[in-house]
């Protein structure tokens, strides 16, 4: 094969835990009597909530054919890249086995959010039911964060808010004064920016992206200045698709594939990442990538084909609105899907049909 697929989970494959129909029947087109994949296939998934071993069997058992972990891009994957940052302590954000999935990217010191809370206890003081008691805490052990990693969304996002910006304004010394003439601050990496998802309800949820315009505009609201990222992962940043590209190339030579990659498929349901993540990621293809990227749009999540083109954001109020993360500029062209289908099966007959692929 001449070409690999770049499969979206939630709203391509399932909605929340609800497989969507379609999906079985995709990838028994994809594999042959064995299980064995007929081309390369990475799962490429904005959650980032549990470990790539837990994704691939759950996707296994979802789709009825193995899958290995080596097939499945978090959107914190890339972070096996940023070594400068594993020797380093970091506070790390979200929900699942973060220990865990932090160290299984390499991070050597990471510290919860809730060990942070155990640690300083009278800086989370919104739920009157969590404060403590005493009303003086020995701080005598150091608490030094160089960095901050945002990984998804938190369960208590008004804890994650409030003590993100405590090591922000402090420079990584939570629990001492507020010194806003430490800016920059220190290195924050977020992963995910998806505005909204979509899972058994009729409308989407929150997503990361909403959590990150939260602390964006806090921040902001309180310094005056704009929160800065050191990097953004996830959907739609050309990092994750060369990083996904790097896996596909890998696949194919394991498998001894000697022709070259030339086309990824990505397939997704969403306008402001599966779609604008590929055609930004061709627009700025870096040497030696694959020579094409291209598009398809499934209508079993977030898009709706009722739903109208989005615009840049505008004070009337008018019409759909960007969604895409606030440093990433609006391009109607980035959210012009090259194929629309109905659903996964519809995508994988397409993309066969198109590369004459028996």
């Amino acid at each position: 094969p001449s070409f690999g697929f770049l499969f979206d989970i939630d709203g391509v494959l399932v909605r929340g835990r609800t497989p969507i129909p379609a999906a079985r029947a995709a990838f028994r087109k994809l594999v042959n009597p064995q299980g064995q994949f007929l081309v390369p296939v990475v799962f490429v998934t904005n959650a980032g909530n549990c470990l790539r071993q837990d994704k691939a069997d759950q996707l296994s058992r979802l789709l009825g054919v193995p899958i290995s972990q080596d097939q499945v891009m978090m959107s914190h994957s890339p972070l096996r890249m940023f070594k400068h940052y594993h020797e380093k302590c970091v506070l790390v954000s979200g929900q699942g086995p973060l220990l865990d999935i932090a160290q299984d990217l390499g991070f050597c010191q990471p510290i919860t959010i809730d060990t942070l809370r155990e640690k300083r206890p009278l800086l989370d003081a919104v739920d009157h039911d969590r404060r403590p008691n005493v009303l003086f805490h020995d701080c005598s052990e150091p608490v030094v964060l160089t960095a901050v990693v945002l990984f998804g969304e938190p369960v208590r996002w008004e804890t994650s808010l409030q003590l993100i910006i405590d090591v922000l304004l402090t420079s990584g010394y939570p629990g001492n004064p507020y010194g806003q003439e430490n800016y920059p601050h220190i290195p924050v990496l977020a992963c995910n920016m998806d505005l909204m998802w979509v899972a058994e309800a009729q409308s989407p949820r929150f997503g990361h992206g909403t959590f990150m315009v939260c602390l964006e505009n806090i921040y902001k609201k309180i310094t005056g200045r704009d929160l800065k990222y050191e990097a953004l992962m996830g959907k739609p940043s050309r990092l994750t698709y060369l990083y996904a590209e790097h896996l596909i190339r890998a696949q194919a030579l394991q498998r001894s594939w000697e022709q070259p990659i030339q086309t990824l498929y990505a397939v997704g349901d969403n306008l402001m990442t599966d779609v604008y993540g590929a055609n930004l990621w061709e627009k700025e293809l870096a040497p030696g990538a694959a020579a094409r990227c291209r598009s398809v749009l499934v209508c079993t999540g977030v898009y709706s084909p009722a739903g109208a083109v989005p615009t840049p954001a505008r004070d009337s109020g008018a019409g759909p609105v960007f969604h895409g993360h606030r440093d990433f500029t609006f391009d109607p062209a980035l959210v012009e899907p090259d194929h629309i289908v109905p659903d996964v099966e519809a995508a994988v007959d397409l993309v066969f049909q198109l590369e004459n692929f028996a």
